[in-house]
């Protein structure tokens, strides 16, 4: 069956989206992960990933359109042909928040307004439903929230988007649901037997025969990982610079690889998900003798200190939020961008291990000395250190030292650890933190 190439929701107060230009053409073939094409909202310019493999096809849109969220732009089919009975659905009522018509053949699902699964980020193909707001039948405005998503990187809250009533829940707490999927019916009148069922129950495959359905050529294709000699492609000029996919740079990230050995090794950029099974075999490859140990980074921040004093201030007065380093090692730990994270802080002469899931402070607990850490955080604001080079040790290590009317922050890792981008953003999304706690609160 043919998979929808949709125009994704960037944010959650986009509504249209204007395609730069297609990075593939109708008929190309197309594997999960390779970029499709290039949209511009009214805040940025990103690149959207193909969801699956196959041939672009039934491509209804231009570079320079100007198309609404939720709107199918091509579809990924099985043969280069495409298919020839496509219905229009550019004229389907589109929601604030980008939804589209439930299937059809989707039984007993009530008639109203659909809730989709919004598209936080590029990198993202899911969401985990973290809660529902609201119950079946009960009544909700458009700017009620009705339920909070987990994303790779937060959780977020999702505002119904719509007047009526809950008529509807295609998805439970706890399952994981495709971006634009639809999870919930907004009905205008009060329903008289409204619906609550599973995601897995509504999606559950039929099955026409036991034997194993044989893949095509292009599915082959797309999952075979790459072998023999680098691709032979026109060498891209990238300034020094690692051009990859989000989803694939976070997926480096998480799994320790850097992404500049593809570039040592001859294999030409951007790179995509398909290309970290080739970069986990690089990793493993023992390094020949005599070749150098891995380079070391060192990077080094400046930020002022009041913001911090105010919230640690504030956050004395909380329960659960009194003890101020804690509060540091949640902000290394939600600095890494991931869904769990745990951090080794070293103050006045004790070590203690701290995990965070999401991205909320309130979150963060203190685990057993067993755990294994994946950022080393020193506090040493109290002491005379005003600078420190250490080199880089088993897991990234950031250092926190006070400096005239703030703090100096530095960062040490070794570029196997994570690469240069990825240091970057670390220290960034860290200081940024230090300087503005208050972004854990909004």
């Amino acid at each position: 069956m043919p998979l929808d190439v949709i125009m994704p929701a960037l944010g959650m107060t986009q509504d249209t989206g204007v395609i730069l230009s297609w990075h593939k053409k109708p008929g190309d073939p197309v594997s999960e992960g390779d970029a499709l094409f290039e949209v511009e909202t009214d805040k940025a310019a990103m690149e959207v990933e193909a969801q699956g493999s196959g041939y672009l096809t039934n491509v209804t849109a231009e570079a320079g359109d100007e198309v609404p969220v939720g709107q199918v732009l091509a579809l990924i089919s099985e043969t280069p042909e495409g298919s020839k009975d496509v219905p229009d659905r550019s004229s389907q009522p589109q929601s604030d928040t980008g939804t589209q018509e439930a299937d059809p053949q989707d039984d007993a699902v009530p008639e109203g307004e659909t809730v989709i699964m919004p598209a936080l980020g590029m990198a993202q193909d899911a969401g985990l439903i973290v809660a529902w707001h609201k119950k079946p039948g009960d009544a909700v405005a458009a700017a009620d929230v009705l339920f909070d998503v987990e994303t790779d990187k937060s959780v977020v809250e999702v505002q119904a988007g719509h007047d009526g009533f809950v008529a509807a829940l295609l998805a439970e707490e706890g399952e994981e649901a495709p971006v634009g999927d639809v999870i919930a019916i907004i009905s205008r009148d009060k329903p008289q037997t409204p619906i609550s069922r599973s995601l897995k129950a509504r999606k559950a495959p039929v099955k026409t025969s036991s034997a194993p359905e044989k893949p095509t050529k292009v599915e082959e294709q797309a999952s075979a990982p790459r072998k023999g000699p680098p691709r032979q492609h026109a060498p891209v000029s990238t300034g020094g610079r690692i051009l990859a996919s989000p989803k694939a740079r976070r997926l480096a990230q998480e799994q320790g690889l850097d992404l500049s050995l593809l570039d040592q090794k001859g294999y030409p950029q951007p790179y995509h998900v398909k290309d970290l099974e080739v970069l986990e075999k690089l990793a493993k490859t023992p390094p020949s003798q005599g070749s150098a140990l891995p380079a070391g980074r060192y990077l080094s921040a400046e930020v002022r200190s009041d913001g911090f004093d105010t919230f640690a201030a504030w956050a004395a007065q909380e329960p659960g939020l009194n003890d101020t380093s804690a509060l540091l090692a949640g902000f290394a730990a939600t600095s890494l961008n991931r869904k769990t994270a745990n951090v080794a802080l070293e103050a006045f002469g004790e070590t203690r291990i701290y995990s965070i899931r999401g991205r909320r402070i309130g979150n963060l607990t203190q685990v057993g000395d067993d755990t294994t850490p994946d950022i080393r955080l020193r506090d040493l604001r109290f002491g005379q250190l005003t600078s420190v080079q250490m080199g880089p040790e088993d897991i990234p290590v950031i250092s926190i030292l006070a400096v005239e009317n703030g703090f100096k922050l530095t960062l040490e890792c070794h570029s196997e650890h994570i690469d240069a981008s990825a240091a970057i953003n670390l220290l960034s999304n860290f200081a940024g933190r230090m300087e503005q706690p208050l972004r854990h609160l909004l």
